[in-house]
């Protein structure tokens, strides 16, 4: 089995776990690579079927081109899709940097709809090379009610076993691309011929490295025009892949402050 099989095939068993043992249970859909590539191998994983709900957390503030893809693959799929409207960035933290507070809404909305719909299980496309607090990650995450995570005290995960009892009101972060790097997602993007929103593709010098919302997400200097140029020119740069999330500029504890607090 090559790599990205074997990459596939432990994300496929993560899937299969969860959908067997945490219900009710829904996936965070930011409409970017990652998270499409996800919704992509749930779709092998159940047969072309996507057996829970697609929910993006909507600020409004995502870029056009995201909507129209979004609004596109949704249909083209036939997803259980809905958008998750999160409050306004004046609820937020006023002690959080700018950017990091309009970030924040995300977690609010977040905790609004775990309220109200009483999701056991959240499904999120996020991978451990992306971010140092992100690399504290375990694929099966407790949250606490109100949606903290203590990310010292995590249950050990050996041998692909996962503990996923949890106290009433409680929830699991189930992150089945944990493994992956970026680097692997573009390569089984190309392999795998999934669409992707046209903004990570070189634009009169310029593109989107990583998606995230127009206040807050910058393009970076690119000629990459295609996949296969985005494979080559990740296997030589060292700039980082958050480099245009301007949250990520923030204070050194901000990232830290908001994943504490239930950010994904």
């Amino acid at each position: 089995m090559d790599y990205l099989s074997r990459l596939e095939h432990e994300t496929v068993f993560i899937l299969r776990e969860a959908f067997a043992r945490v219900k009710p249970m829904a996936m965070l859909w930011s409409i970017g690579k990652d998270s499409t590539a996800l919704l992509w191998m749930i779709r092998k994983c159940f047969f072309g079927h996507v057996p829970f709900p697609m929910i993006q957390l909507d600020t409004e503030m995502e870029l056009p081109e995201v909507y129209e893809f979004r609004d596109h693959i949704a249909k083209e799929w036939d997803l259980d899709f809905r958008a998750e409207l999160c409050p306004p960035e004046s609820e937020m933290d006023p002690t959080l940097p700018p950017a990091s507070r309009a970030a924040a809404r995300k977690t609010a909305g977040l905790k609004a709809l775990i309220e109200r719909d009483n999701y056991r299980g959240i499904v999120l496309g996020i991978r451990r090379d992306e971010q140092s607090m992100r690399a504290k990650e375990r694929v099966f995450s407790p949250r606490a009610r109100d949606g903290v995570w203590d990310f010292r005290n995590q249950p050990p995960e050996f041998w692909d076993i996962y503990k996923m009892d949890l106290p009433e009101g409680c929830h699991l972060r189930i992150h089945p691309l944990l493994h992956w790097t970026e680097l692997d997602i573009w390569r089984y993007t190309l392999r795998e011929r999934i669409p992707i929103v046209p903004l990570y593709l070189a634009r009169d010098g310029w593109r989107y490295r990583s998606l995230g919302e127009k206040n807050i997400t910058t393009p970076i200097r690119s000629e990459a025009s295609s996949i296969e140029e985005i494979i080559a020119e990740l296997e030589q740069t060292r700039t980082p892949e958050r480099a245009g999330r301007t949250m990520d500029h923030d204070s050194e504890d901000s990232f830290e402050r908001l994943r504490a607090s239930g950010y994904m």
